[in-house]
């Protein structure tokens, strides 16, 4: 599998240096002032990831679009923005974009005082596209509103940006040029080598960055449970202690030794899921010791509380509804199914995140590892449908980046790559293409947020 996903990436960046030596050749070639047609936009976006028809500049100027586009591109992620003016024809306008431009990721279009977003799966869920819509629906001015959901939407897709990019000075250029460029297509396998190197290092650095805002919480889990233990205050000799007493409380230390020497030992965000499965393990041998001193029945295996594992074992599934989501059963704790059932808010467990506190269900990527090991893959999609991070976990890109077994992935273009008209047109629109045939108004609905 992997050997397969890398010969589609060496491919795709030869077509992508090839791509580029097209764009060269052609850049001298003078440009129609107000030729907006989908083939004129998508050779630009070829070569930058902003592009305002002349028409619309009053609603971004050229300073602000040149810092949007300075700053997708120090992101190395596929966004694509066009701003047009409001009377653009927009039957189709999407599906037709990416076909011409023929490169996988999340396209932006600011049509008047409209705004509207379309993406690969493989870059960023449908679900998440439209919250990602809805956060800045509303916002007037053009340059605020596409900046917000840059910003959002980078903290949030998959992918990096297409090596056609990296080819575009804006301007004419040498024939001295056009010989390097040559060169560096004959040569591509060189290049190509370069580029999955440089792409490399790229993921591993994002993965380091990763791991230290996922750290905080992890460790934030480990003293929890340290803690347990100590209010715990038992002593393998204390009277009426007995073998299988002794034997959950050291399953329990284990447990907890291990998760120290396992967050100490991780170098990416997947790691920590070997963490939070002893953590997990730890709280159910607990959970029994308590019972057997107690002299209760023995509890059940059952996953953590959904809103918070540190709550420890849930003892039972409850129903919840999210704001703005659809019902599902949870497992909760004895506490939480006591709050739902009185019409009050469960504790949820909050992270920190560029946005502020948020559950961790809406915090990063890396948080399915996290998650991962509490519940399991078998009921952790149930559990995350509709949420940001579900959605995000049930992509091709997803798995790669964080591992698989949280849902169901398949394979696919990733972001960047250059997939030309091979592309899944119903994944792509699927909440409807604006402006006629597509089910759906440009910038209209309600996309809502969260779930």
């Amino acid at each position: 599998m992997k050997v397969a996903s890398s010969t589609r990436a060496f491919a795709g960046l030869l077509i992508a240096l090839a791509l580029a030596t097209l764009t060269l050749l052609s850049a001298g070639a003078p440009r129609a002032a107000a030729d907006s047609s989908v083939s004129t936009i998508a050779a630009a976006l070829r070569e930058s990831p902003v592009y305002v028809e002349p028409e619309a500049s009053n609603l971004l100027s050229r300073g602000d679009a040149v810092a949007l586009q300075k700053k997708i591109e120090g992101a190395d992620k596929p966004v694509f923005v066009v701003v047009l003016p409001a009377g653009y024809p927009t039957e189709n306008l999407f599906t037709d974009l990416r076909t011409a431009t023929g490169v996988t990721g999340l396209y932006a279009i600011r049509l008047g005082e409209r705004f509207d977003a379309r993406a690969d799966p493989a870059v960023l869920p449908n679900a998440a596209v439209r919250n990602l819509v809805g956060s800045v629906q509303g916002q007037t001015d053009a340059a605020t509103q596409l900046d917000d959901f840059t910003d959002r939407a980078l903290a949030n897709m998959g992918g990096s940006a297409p090596a056609s990019w990296s080819g575009s000075d804006g301007g004419g250029i040498s024939s001295t040029a056009l010989i390097t460029a040559g060169a560096v297509l004959v040569a591509g396998g060189a290049g190509a080598y370069t580029l999955v190197r440089h792409n490399r290092r790229r993921h591993e650095e994002e993965q380091r960055a990763a791991l230290e805002r996922l750290r905080v919480v992890v460790d934030e889990d480990i003293t929890a449970f340290g803690e347990e233990l100590d209010r715990l205050d038992f002593h393998p000799a204390e009277p009426g202690a007995d073998d299988a007493m002794r034997a959950d409380y050291e399953h329990a230390l284990d447990a907890y030794e291990k998760a120290k020497s396992f967050m100490a030992a991780a170098t990416k965000p997947e790691d920590v899921r070997a963490v939070t499965e002893a953590l997990e393990d730890g709280r159910f041998s607990l959970a029994r010791l308590t019972a057997r001193r107690a002299g209760s029945p023995l509890p059940e295996r059952r996953p953590p509380c959904f809103f918070d594992p540190r709550h420890g074992p849930s003892v039972a599934d409850a129903a919840w509804t999210p704001p703005g989501g659809a019902p599902r059963e949870v497992p909760v704790c004895a506490a939480d199914r006591t709050r739902l059932a009185d019409g009050r808010d469960p504790v949820i467990r909050e992270v920190d995140t560029d946005y502020g506190r948020r559950p961790y269900w809406e915090a990063g990527p890396a948080y399915g590892p996290w998650a991962g090991g509490y519940f399991g893959g078998g009921i952790l999609p149930g559990l995350l449908i509709g949420t940001m991070l579900g959605s995000m976990m049930a992509t091709p890109t997803y798995a790669a980046d964080y591992g698989s077994g949280y849902g169901d992935f398949g394979g696919g273009y990733e972001g960047g790559d250059v997939s030309g008209a091979d592309f899944d047109t119903g994944s792509f629109g699927d909440f409807g293409d604006f402006g006629g045939g597509g089910g759906g108004d440009f910038g209209g609905g309600d996309f809502g947020g969260g779930f």
